[in-house]
């Protein structure tokens, strides 16, 4: 049904991932070609990550590169609906449809994580990110997640609550965080236990409930830093009842509470290993990731 609307209007291509990773080939070659103006990614947010990365593999050029669509297909679709798309194939097909007869669209800022020159991790490739990545806690539960799903668990919001509660009983530094955030000209931030790099907000939902760690956070600006100091069973407690509270005007905040907004070039280093996550998806262990934010990197239908 969904080929068959998009085509209606469009000279479609259709091609289906085979393996991981086929997403970002196939948009890769689209932009390679020259000759596709468009590139509609129906998938979860994992799958519009590996289109925009093979999009943009020799670089952000806005005016050159297809310009980007999205269908949400998968359990949650942080990108799809901060963009303003409904959360359904059928819906979101027809607003699709709608703008691009009305030639609706923007252009996005995204974000850019690589390793860090003379850290262990310097030959990491770079990698984009459309709505945030995470070092420290937060990937460590993206971790146990994917682990859960290769076990054959529906991914759902129960799944994910428990996993919360996991990692943080085998949290070993909740207390005394590993994490110094650097970036130029001003003093390093230490002892932080988790960061969130947000690109836009929400951050992501519950459900249907939107949550705004970093409320400033926008596809306008540069990338925005959420990061605790202190994950004690007190500041769990305060900081997780405001992350459910929070909106769009107002984030948590506290004495443990780190808040940065529009920040273009920042490093994140650790003591030990931690997990590292981006859109979602669990990328291994970093002791040091390099960000930027990009303005205005890849246009985008809307």
């Amino acid at each position: 049904m969904l080929t068959h609307a998009l085509a209606s209007d469009l000279k479609l291509e259709v091609a289906e991932t085979q393996y991981r990773g086929h997403a970002r080939d196939l948009a890769r070659q689209a932009a390679e070609g020259g000759q596709i103006e468009l590139v509609v990614a129906l998938g979860g947010d994992g799958t519009v990550n590996e289109v925009v990365n093979g999009l943009l593999t020799h670089g952000p050029d806005p005016e050159a590169l297809p310009r980007l669509a999205v269908v949400p297909g998968g359990s949650t679709n942080v990108f799809a609906r901060a963009l303003g798309l409904p959360n359904d194939v059928v819906e979101a097909t027809g607003a699709l449809l709608d703008a691009l007869r009305d030639g609706s669209e923007r252009t996005v800022g995204l974000g850019l994580a690589a390793g860090t020159p003379g850290s262990d991790d310097e030959g990491v490739p770079a990698r984009w990110f459309t709505f945030c990545a995470g070092f420290g806690f937060d990937a460590g539960v993206v971790g146990r997640v994917e682990q859960q799903r290769e076990r054959g668990k529906r991914s759902t919001h129960s799944l994910y609550m428990r996993q919360v509660l996991r990692q943080y009983v085998g949290e070993s530094n909740r207390r005394h965080g590993t994490i110094t955030l650097e970036r130029p000209g001003e003093d390093p931030v230490e002892h932080l236990v988790m960061s969130i790099i947000c690109n836009t907000a929400p951050w992501t939902y519950l459900g249907n409930r939107p949550v705004y760690p970093a409320p400033a956070a926008s596809f306008d600006t540069a990338l925005d830093v959420f990061a605790l100091s202190k994950l004690s069973a007190t500041a769990v407690t305060r900081y997780a009842t405001q992350l459910l509270a929070s909106t769009p005007e107002r984030g948590p905040r506290g004495k443990h509470v780190v808040s940065l907004h529009d920040l273009t070039d920042f490093t994140l280093h650790s003591q030990a290993p931690l997990p590292f996550q981006m859109d979602g998806d669990h990328l291994g262990l970093r002791t040091s990731v390099t960000f930027t934010g990009v303005r205005r990197a890849l246009r985008v239908i809307v």
